[in-house]
């Protein structure tokens, strides 16, 4: 079966482009800013949406994105809140390929098969589920491969080539590759090295390879898209609405174009880089737009 995902990436892999691939925290700092902001992503720029599923406990997480997903449960966000947030999304574009994000323990609570019905009823397209090892595939990966729904993984510096094939032996949509050791919100600096990290998954797989944790910026952006499939940003969209914010963590007037304005620059990087320049270069006005509209 062919998900949104699939097709998106067949979509800009023909345009010769990666992907932007951004992610916001449900129900953060509410539920109606955050419905606000996803709908806003696809004409920012965004092609793929990840949006967080909120949890008390998120082991892979930095300080900025833990910090959204308390403020998410503080505003009374639940993973049902969060699937129907998906489904109100749903309502005006049934197009921008969406992947919920998180841990298992709200999904084990929620019943993984009730939740993988209620998940394509709402409109979801692919999950991550960053505390599932492929070792534990029966739990919820052929499940969600088999209700139509890709299922992500993610390999990190450290999935040498003995390791890499399990981990992409039910990985289906693309393959999330975390740039560096650590949690997410640090700092990339060797572009060499991801570039390398790249061409060795391609090797074992024919899937997309979008590439995330350390992108903050238009060149970060532009120097991932060189060489990867997709380019992921979250901290830093998270720290934009996180510095939007009025007293008692509640949306200002520019929380909404805060996030949006930041995903069009980096768009613009994503455009920059090699798979995109040579059609963008002869058409400067489509990056000029994605920003202009958000100042």
């Amino acid at each position: 079966m062919t998900t949104r995902i699939d097709e998106r990436f067949l979509k800009l892999k023909k345009e010769g482009r990666a992907a932007l691939v951004t992610f916001v925290m449900a129900g953060d700092p509410d539920l109606s800013t955050s419905l606000e902001i996803v709908k806003a992503l696809p004409e920012a720029g965004a092609d793929v949406i990840e949006v967080g599923m909120p949890f008390t406990d998120p082991m892979a997480d930095g300080p900025a994105i833990q910090a959204a997903g308390l403020r998410a449960l503080k505003a009374g966000t639940t993973l049902k809140k969060t699937l129907a947030l998906v489904k109100s999304f749903r309502e005006g574009d049934q197009k921008t390929p969406i992947v919920l994000m998180g841990y298992y323990n709200p999904i084990y609570v929620f019943g993984p098969e009730a939740f993988l019905a209620a998940a394509k009823e709402a409109g979801v397209d692919g999950v991550i589920v960053v505390d599932l090892p492929p070792e534990e595939d029966e739990e919820l990966c052929i499940p969600a491969r088999k209700a139509g729904l890709n299922f992500i993984r993610l390999a990190t510096p450290t999935t040498d080539d003995r390791r890499l094939p399990k981990v992409l032996e039910n990985t289906s949509g693309f393959v999330y590759y975390v740039s560096l050791t650590g949690i997410t919100g640090a700092s990339l600096v060797d572009y060499s090295g991801v570039a390398s990290a790249v061409t060795r998954i391609k090797r074992h797989t024919a899937l997309p390879v979008a590439v995330g944790f350390g992108v903050k910026d238009r060149a970060s952006a532009a120097a991932i898209a060189e060489t990867a499939d997709g380019v992921v940003v979250g901290t830093a969209l998270v720290n934009a609405l996180r510095a939007s914010l009025e007293a008692g963590d509640r949306a200002g007037p520019g929380t909404v174009e805060a996030v949006t304005k930041l995903a069009a620059e980096i768009a613009i990087g994503v455009r920059e880089g090699r798979r995109g320049k040579a059609r963008d270069s002869a058409k400067p006005s489509i990056l000029r737009s994605l920003l202009s509209v958000f100042r």
